[in-house]
């Protein structure tokens, strides 16, 4: 277990790439949460997962889902699924068919697929969650409220008028909570020390999420922390192993995004083209990343 644990320190390390954001005192703060969030996920036998995600851009062209969060979403979901574990995916209308062309571009558009209306009452999910015994909620890049209430995207702008607070959920419980981000905007982002995103993040006092997690886990890009999960899961659970493994793929990876933004449609948070980019970065830069996440598990 010493080892693994090494390799998964390894691949917070590679995902703890600073892209911009000033985000090291961050990375630093929440440093260990891959290896605590994995091996937590692990230790449960029969885990059933909902995952959180979608990220309005009203400002992007066209408005619509950013192509972080979903992507990642839709490979964890293909991975677990595919290894016997059940998932269902939670999201909004506004976000609702960025998050379904995602799934059905991993191949999984199956999956149950939750959309709440916005300034709907969050009862009726909670309840449906808990009648599918899910036992974990896991939310990617996906905005969560601020000290005031409100939802606000990297810019500080108020995105309220275009996203349900999925934060009501995921903290409704019984399940466990993993928060994957990488701005300080996202939930769970309330598990990093008061004041934090404030003093380091652009907007920081106004954006910072007060969501609490159980377990948090930051990168450069949300995405890459998606891998690092995936990664992390699968050298600590043999029998996922294979499944998961097959989902860092960068050719699927690919897949799965364009899949996005041809039919979601979906747009680059940064930039706010619809292009198949992540955070204004292209795939070759990414997949260089992805590349060196996989020889960590693969030195195993």
């Amino acid at each position: 277990m010493t080892q693994t644990r090494a390799r998964i320190d390894r691949i917070e390390a590679l995902i703890h790439e600073d892209v911009g954001r000033n985000a090291k005192a961050l990375f630093a703060a929440s440093q260990g949460g891959l290896w605590r969030a994995a091996a937590a996920l692990a230790s449960d036998g029969t885990p059933r997962i909902g995952l959180l995600t979608g990220f309005y851009v009203p400002d992007g062209d066209p408005p619509a889902a950013e192509t972080d969060g979903p992507v990642g979403t839709a490979l964890l979901a293909a991975g677990l699924t595919r290894a016997g574990v059940a998932c269902r995916v939670l999201t909004d209308v506004p976000c609702a068919s960025g998050c379904a062309a995602a799934l059905h571009g991993a191949g999984v558009g199956f999956l149950p697929l939750d959309v709440m209306t916005l300034g709907s009452a969050s009862d009726a999910t909670i309840t449906a969650w808990r009648t599918a015994d899910i036992t974990w909620a896991i939310a990617i890049e996906r905005c969560g409220r601020s000290a005031d209430g409100t939802m606000r995207n990297m810019r500080g702008r108020d995105i309220g008028a275009h996203a349900q607070p999925l934060d009501d959920v995921f903290s409704a419980g019984p399940w466990r909570t993993i928060g994957v981000g990488d701005g300080g905007n996202e939930i769970g982002m309330g598990a990093l020390p008061p004041g934090l995103v404030a003093a380091e993040i652009t907007y920081g006092a106004r954006i910072a999420c007060v969501t609490q997690a159980d377990h948090l886990v930051m990168a450069g890009v949300s995405h890459w922390a998606a891998w690092g999960l995936i990664a992390a899961l699968a050298l600590l659970r043999t029998d996922w192993r294979t499944e998961l493994m097959r989902c860092l793929d960068p050719a699927l990876d690919r897949m799965v995004l364009e899949a996005m933004v041809a039919h979601g449609p979906a747009v680059d948070g940064v930039s706010l083209r619809r292009s198949a980019t992540i955070d204004s970065l292209d795939l070759a830069t990414h997949h260089r990343k992805l590349a060196e996440i996989v020889a960590v598990v693969g030195a195993s």
